[in-house]
């Protein structure tokens, strides 16, 4: 039996039989193409603007979610008026996974890559009782932390990456996937003598991200994620036979309004290093999109760098099997558990 017509109207004005909206997000905008076998020394994963013309991921996706240009990030905003300024966030290393994947930034269009420690790929360590990372961990584009710059607040130079970003969301994320975050906090890590930003962040189509705002709401809505993050920064590398990093503030995390400070300094650094004002040493500049930068190059030439890699097709797919036993890791007021990670890979 047909529904009467007055009751389709009402329906349909209330929503009801269209097709789902469709969210336009940060990720719909950017595609990437990966080259080499995952798991492997060679693996690449390179960036595509809308125009599907490869980019560098550092260099060409704008800080600020929206954008196209720089704009001016104000210093305060207020949570009461509903405006939020939003970032925008590259996802290096997906939840609960243990390879290090980073920004490769001494390499040209800077794809994501594996860490390579002592001619070995790099795999973080279970921390207990944690399965590698315990956030959706990566950067924020068009940042830099000068290593030239001593900072006045920790003491310590910058570490020559981009601004760290640990997103706190619900969601498992994608390797290459561009998310769009409020900024909520951050933690000043010094990293074998280096300071170390990581930048507290929650992603805007989260659940939670209408009730979480701040670094205050992150401990009343997620209790006790604050204190494991602290507490994995501190011990992660001790599995490798390092020291416990240390932090500034006695490891406190500072507040929205700190945090977006750092982020426009460290934009201000980047500024710097891709107009020839800052020595970057190593770092590779080589960009498509950035107005007036002496390392723009054309798009034939970007496209020529990734063409020049081995392509993903046709090679088999590493699943990466770990296996190991339990150390102990004790420190002056907490006896932690991690995971030491001798595994294998195996490819499949």
């Amino acid at each position: 039996m047909r529904a009467p017509l007055g009751l389709l109207r009402l329906l349909a004005a209330r929503g009801w039989g269209r097709p789902p909206r469709r969210c336009l997000g940060a990720m719909a905008r950017y595609g990437t193409e990966q080259r080499g076998r995952p798991h492997s020394p060679d693996y690449r994963l390179y960036f595509k603007n809308p125009e599907g013309k490869y980019i560098s991921p550092f260099h060409d996706i704008p800080l600020f979610a929206g954008s196209k240009e720089d704009k001016e990030i104000p210093a305060k905003r207020s949570k009461t008026t509903g405006s939020e300024v939003l970032f925008n966030m590259i996802v290096e290393v997906p939840r609960w996974t243990n390879a290090k994947m980073e920004i490769a930034t001494e390499e040209p269009l800077n794809p994501i890559k594996q860490d390579i420690k002592k001619g070995k790929l790099r795999y973080v360590a279970n921390i207990f009782p944690h399965k590698g990372y315990i956030w959706n961990y990566g950067a924020l584009p068009q940042t830099w932390e000068d290593p030239s710059h001593t900072d006045e607040i920790t003491g310590c130079c910058g570490d020559n990456d981009p601004v760290d970003v640990c997103e706190i969301g619900s969601k498992i994320r994608s390797s290459g996937e561009i998310v769009q975050v409020k900024v909520l906090g951050v933690l000043a890590l010094i990293d074998e003598g280096e300071t170390d930003w990581k930048i507290i962040a929650i992603s805007v189509d989260d659940p939670e991200a209408q009730k979480i705002h701040d670094i205050d709401d992150v401990r009343k809505h997620k209790p006790g994620y604050l204190e494991a993050t602290v507490d994995w920064f501190r011990s992660y590398k001790v599995p490798d036979g390092k020291p416990e990093n240390q932090f500034a503030f006695n490891g406190e995390f500072k507040d929205k309004d700190f945090a977006v400070e750092i982020i426009k300094s460290t934009h201000e650094y980047w500024k710097a290093l891709l107009h020839k004002k800052a020595d970057g040493g190593t770092i590779k500049c080589t960009n498509v999109l950035v107005g007036g930068s002496p390392f723009c190059c054309g798009e034939e030439d970007a496209r020529s760098i990734v063409q020049s890699l081995c392509q993903l097709e046709n090679l088999p797919l590493c699943e990466e099997l770990r296996e190991g036993q339990w150390k102990i890791i004790v420190t002056i007021n907490v006896t932690t558990l991690a995971s030491s990670l001798h595994g294998r890979h195996q490819c499949l």
